[in-house]
């Protein structure tokens, strides 16, 4: 059953409870009524015998007395007060014990409960006083006037307090109820906001997730995968413009791509295995493939159904993300790619929370990678800053020559100034990005070092 119908199911089942609950009601005030309508017409008959009065006129006037239990539910202090009226004909004592126990169970106040059985005790004392006082059979025996008073005050406690008494464990009884029932009822609300809350907490967790996945696809494939396009545009321009000269590099630079191809693969394989946490780890041997055939070139073939043989040895450790002790090859890699890379290093190193280093890392990564893209043959300066209790990372490119394009054409998607911001803020860094005035772009990046930030 889904989240609409349980509610309607649930809703459904408290009208038919309802319904029922009012049919039972209703049939058991019509049976109170009738046989309280037959108590007071047999004791009118009686009553009209010894009084002289019309028998008939008596009994139906009981009868229509008795009747008024059909009411009590809505007027029980009225049933009291008829009761009480019939009190001296000796008829009543039926509504009387239902009418006061029906007002013990609503919500009248205890002094006004108080005072109406107290009333309705002392007529009963008083009539059954006068009916013992009046029997031959208690005169005949010479009782003691302190004996039937005692009997009258036993009936009257006897009609009135055990109906008090039950009616006022009814009303607890049903407190108690009602006050569980809202109880649940405040929890199953609780419970329904809990689980949209968490819902909302479910969905934010996977958006926060899938930006995560975006943000290492893009570091992890754009900046190896644009070094190669550049080599093989810078191959290709050498190869129109001096044949001999390309015929002599080509080896070195097809070295190089498949290099950064095979670096590429094994990065994209590392992170692939970390989302697959639901499957075993990796065997022994296919831990070891990525140091298999050292010297493979870049179109080896390869077997079928299996990749193309990886790099000799990965770039980034399958345990940890990518360090600052790495940078000076990731500078080197640009280098080799034809770019003029110059890295300053200030301040003592020391050692950073994993998550930062490898932000910092990424930082330069993606703004070198950016160079390659959108400033082909730009000078760039990479400077890395260990300050107290802080990381700086700034790299700045140089304005492109007049008229020089990139013949890589390399696709830009947009996402990586926003990528390495979300990185940064995400540790309670500052990051700043734009044109600089000699018409060049900047990127600088202010990471805390926060020791709570490490995985």
């Amino acid at each position: 059953m889904n989240a609409t119908g349980a509610p309607r199911a649930r809703a459904g089942h408290r009208f038919a409870l309802l319904w029922w609950r009012r049919r039972r009601s209703v049939a058991l005030d019509a049976g109170l009524a009738v046989l309280s309508a037959a108590e007071c017409a047999a004791q009118g008959v009686a009553f009209a015998q010894r009084t002289g009065l019309p028998v008939a006129l008596v009994s139906v006037s009981g009868a229509l007395a008795g009747l008024v239990l059909i009411v009590r539910r809505r007027w029980p202090l009225a049933v009291i007060l008829v009761a009480v009226a019939v009190f001296p004909a000796n008829m009543g004592a039926t509504a009387a014990l239902v009418g006061l126990y029906t007002l013990a169970t609503t919500d009248a106040p205890r002094r006004i409960i108080g005072a109406l059985a107290a009333m309705e005790g002392a007529g009963m004392v008083i009539v059954s006083y006068l009916l013992l006082d009046r029997d031959a059979g208690v005169q005949e025996q010479e009782l003691p006037a302190w004996f039937q008073l005692l009997v009258a005050l036993l009936w009257g406690v006897a009609a009135v307090v055990p109906p008090v008494l039950l009616g006022m464990y009814v009303r607890a009884r049903r407190r108690l109820v009602e006050s569980l029932r809202d109880r649940a009822l405040g929890l199953e609300r609780e419970l329904a906001l809990l689980a949209e809350r968490a819902e909302e907490r479910a969905e934010w967790a996977r958006g926060e997730e899938r930006r995560r996945i975006a943000r290492e696809m893009h570091d992890v494939v754009a900046h190896r995968v644009s070094l190669m396009v550049v080599h093989a545009a810078a191959l290709q321009a050498v190869a129109a413009k001096d044949p001999e000269k390309a015929a002599r590099t080509v080896g070195r630079n097809a070295s190089l791509i498949g290099d950064m191809g095979r670096q590429a693969l094994t990065e994209l394989r590392t992170m692939l295995g970390v989302l697959r946490a639901d499957q075993s780890p990796p065997s022994a041997a296919s831990a070891a493939r990525p140091q298999e055939a050292p010297g493979a070139s870049a179109h080896a073939p390869a077997e079928e159904g299996q990749d193309a043989p990886p790099a000799p040895a990965p770039a980034v450790p399958e345990e940890r993300g990518p360090s600052l002790t790495e940078l000076g090859a990731l500078v080197d890699q640009s280098r080799a790619a034809g770019m003029t890379v110059h890295l300053a290093v200030e301040g003592e190193p020391r050692g950073y929370p994993e998550q930062v280093e490898s932000t910092a890392y990424r930082v330069v990564q993606e703004a070198l990678t950016n160079v390659h893209k959108h400033a082909a043959g730009a000078a760039a300066q990479v400077r890395l800053a260990h300050r107290d209790g802080e990381v700086a990372v700034l790299v700045q490119n140089e304005p492109p020559a007049n008229g020089a394009a990139s013949a890589a054409r390399l696709p830009s998607g947009g996402n990586g100034l926003v990528g390495m911001r979300e990185r940064v803020v995400a540790l309670g860094g500052g990051f700043v990005s734009g044109p600089t005035d000699a018409g060049g772009f900047r990127v600088s990046a202010v990471i805390p070092d926060r020791r709570d930030a490490r995985a």
